[in-house]
């Protein structure tokens, strides 16, 4: 048995022994919750505050975790052409608290999207980015909780999300000022 499956098997033996925990964890791992909870924090960066210049940086933010969401989900498609990894509830005995998806098990996309925008937040403002990294890791770690990833899965997801942001970011700073100009001119139109 490979460390990975070990460490999934002890990580998923938790599952099942208390109820309130199973329940909340489902939510966390949900497709949904901690996805749309990162895009409600992108929208508050993004019209959150009066001060011009904090409000540009975090507005590039908001750009760079979009675009690092977009390419980091391009990736993972890519990835998932060439490569084909069986979840963890088709091949070990799990307690499996979750639907059974179909797709690749590796990597993460869920993974990779939630890192993508939390890595660029934090590139930003270390505030509002440090709470999205905490509920990635919570994300990545309930996914592996309900048997639907190996903990494989969720670090490549994460290095795929982690290492498009971080190059979304440093293509937004070659590229000024045209990242500037394209905000004054949103702005003009009352959507920045």
């Amino acid at each position: 048995m490979s460390p990975d499956e070990t460490l999934f098997l002890w990580i998923n033996g938790l599952a099942g022994r208390l109820f309130p925990l199973d329940e909340l964890l489902k939510g966390i791992a949900n497709d949904y919750f901690i996805i749309v909870s990162s895009c409600l924090v992108l929208l508050a960066l993004w019209f959150g505050t009066r001060d011009i210049r904090q409000r540009e940086a975090n507005q590039k933010a908001v750009i760079c975790a979009s675009g690092s969401l977009g390419i980091a989900n391009g990736i993972v498609k890519i990835c998932n052409l060439f490569y084909f990894r069986p979840r963890p509830f088709t091949e070990l005995p799990v307690n499996l608290l979750f639907y059974q998806p179909t797709d690749s098990s590796f990597p993460a996309n869920s993974t990779a999207v939630v890192f993508a925008i939390a890595i660029a937040v934090f590139l930003a403002d270390r505030k509002a980015g440090s709470l999205l990294l905490f509920l990635a890791f919570l994300f990545g770690f309930a996914r592996i909780y309900v048997g639907v990833h190996y903990p494989s899965d969720i670090l490549g997801g994460a290095a795929i999300g982690a290492a498009t942001a971080f190059l979304i970011f440093r293509l937004i700073r070659f590229l000024e000022p045209w990242p500037s100009k394209f905000l004054k001119l949103v702005r003009k139109f009352y959507l920045a």
